[in-house]
């Protein structure tokens, strides 16, 4: 299967199980189109996480399709796809600019090429005078950029977070809120977000996807037609509304997971 010419992500009859721990995902079909915002929103344990690494390929579905980026699974380069985690997953012996620079440093990239791309990519991310910088000396929203700057090092199609600001304090999250959409709006990538926050998947995305509980499924698929997002917007009775429903949306999928 390969991705329609404006879809990046395309999933069909995507379906994940472990071993001795049954079914945790699926079967769930799904478009992503090229630039676009995507959340994906659910309780803890729906497979949120899960989906995510299949997309990047860091895990292997069950049953299903993927096509990433206009290729299917097996034909996609590790350049494709850009992935931030839950923790920063820094080495703590190297500089900001040789933890960001590591991705070009794997795929044979010249040191002087590599360097001035990893610079760039710190410069994109506010970290341009923390270069030489080593993790202990950075906060957490400083490490969190970092892993950002490394994710688009590799000008990637697609960004993929997997709850990246999940342990930040609120002031923080918010900062970084607004760094990433105008980080998506610069950039024009395509981006699928896994939060279980619907303040946070209400005011970063134009869509919100939401999951059942495990095993994971779409229940709800809801396109957020806000135009600004900012400090306004945040405050606003339209961002309200839209969190309402999509709260809704949450309780409604769980409710269907009881009765099933």
């Amino acid at each position: 299967m390969t991705a329609r010419g404006g879809d990046a992500i395309r999933l069909r009859g995507l379906t994940k199980a472990y071993d001795g721990r049954g079914p945790v995902l699926g079967p769930i079909d799904l478009d992503v189109r090229r630039g676009e915002f995507v959340s994906l929103l659910g309780p803890s344990g729906c497979g949120k996480s899960t989906a995510l690494r299949i997309i990047a390929g860091v895990s292997a579905p069950t049953s299903g399709e993927v096509a990433v980026a206009g290729h299917p699974a097996a034909e996609r380069t590790g350049r494709a796809i850009g992935f931030v985690f839950q923790e920063p997953t820094l080495m703590p012996w190297a500089s900001a600019r040789d933890n960001v620079r590591l991705p070009l440093t794997l795929a044979g990239e010249a040191r002087h090429d590599a360097d001035r791309r990893a610079d760039a990519a710190l410069a994109r991310v506010g970290l341009g005078e923390f270069a030489g910088a080593f993790p202990r000396e950075l906060s957490g929203g400083m490490k969190m950029r970092v892993s950002l700057a490394r994710a688009l090092v590799t000008e990637p199609d697609v960004l993929l977070l997997d709850e990246p600001f999940a342990a930040l304090d609120e002031i923080t999250r918010f900062r970084l809120n607004d760094d990433l959409l105008a980080l998506w709006r610069g950039l024009g990538k395509t981006v699928v977000f896994v939060t279980h926050s619907v303040f946070e998947s209400v005011y970063l995305s134009q869509r919100v996807v939401v999951m059942t509980a495990r095993p994971g499924r779409i229940h709800a698929d809801i396109r957020i037609d806000a135009v600004e997002r900012d400090a306004n917007f945040r405050t606003s009775a339209e961002y309200a509304a839209w969190c309402r429903r999509a709260s809704l949306a949450l309780a409604e999928a769980s409710e269907a997971v009881a009765v099933t």
